[in-house]
């Protein structure tokens, strides 16, 4: 299929390199070109500034971010609480520093990560008496052991798209659920930022969504998507980034309007900047 230049984006916060974002028309879906090779991705990582790897709140952005993060903490845990499962197993792939699976052993849940980056992993660890493991630990898992499988802002970076999403419907249970949470470039945010939206962070996001590509996706798959929930935060703090981008520092009152016209839009048309989905496998 051929695919069309949607956009070329700039890697703002590492290497500095140019990629395309090609349309896949097909699924509404755009996609990060050159890809880098799976061995290279690492490098694409190795930033301070890199947020999800650290704990740290060194400045504005950090900050807000980690506020942001602690509330939505406990939107993410009534998601998976939702479903009334016990035992209650859970799988975070691309769990971070560890805050969502320490939410939820706190809650009740035998909980497992997936971190590839070690220095998150060892901080994961210390919070979740040492359940986290290497992304390689993935193919070893018991098919049908979680009742919930959940990837906050990761699904974006996963190379193999379509076999890791056959491998999280074989990992869950029959009447589990999976809950992703992705970047919407459907967003006002989005259509407004353009090149310097931050939430296309090339090339650690490989692949970018809409509401449809998910749809199309997952239900190749044989999943449903039983429901959507707006990640309202979101729109302010990719606006933050993205200022900084675009002019050089983050304008925190520009980016504040922004957001919020961004969420004033998508409460008539659901294009938030961020999207959750849960999917429930068709048995």
């Amino acid at each position: 299929m051929d695919k069309s230049v949607y956009l070329k984006v700039k890697d703002f916060s590492v290497s500095g390199e140019e990629f395309e974002l090609l349309l896949n028309e097909d699924l509404d879906m755009l996609e990060t070109y050159p890809a880098p090779k799976e061995e290279q991705l690492s490098k694409y990582y190795k930033s301070e500034d890199y947020i999800s790897h650290t704990d740290s709140k060194r400045n504005l952005f950090e900050r807000v971010y980690h506020l942001i993060r602690s509330r939505a903490l406990k939107k993410k845990l009534r998601i998976i609480n939702s479903f009334g499962t016990e035992p209650k197993h859970l799988l975070d792939v691309g769990c971070g520093t560890g805050d969502f699976l320490k939410t939820a052993l706190t809650d009740g849940w035998i909980v497992t990560g997936i971190e590839p980056n070690e220095q998150a992993r060892k901080i994961a660890n210390s919070k979740t008496n040492q359940n986290v493991f290497d992304i390689n630990h993935l193919t070893s898992l018991n098919e049908h052991s979680f009742d919930a499988i959940t990837l906050w802002h990761v699904l974006e970076h996963l190379p193999s798209l379509e076999m890791h999403i056959q491998l999280f419907r074989k990992l869950l249970k029959p009447n589990g659920m999976l809950i992703i949470a992705v970047p919407n470039y459907k967003s006002y945010d989005a259509a407004h930022y353009k090149e310097f939206w931050a939430a296309y962070d090339v090339p650690r996001h490989l692949w970018h969504f809409s509401r449809k590509s998910i749809n199309k996706l997952f239900h190749k798959e044989n999943f449903e998507l039983t429901k959507t929930v707006p990640l309202i935060f979101d729109a302010y703090y990719v606006s933050l980034l993205s200022e900084k981008y675009k002019t050089g520092f983050m304008n925190p009152i520009r980016a504040f309007l922004i957001g919020l016209k961004s969420n004033y839009k998508a409460k008539r048309n659901n294009d938030y900047s961020s999207l959750i989905y849960v999917l429930k496998q068709n048995n």
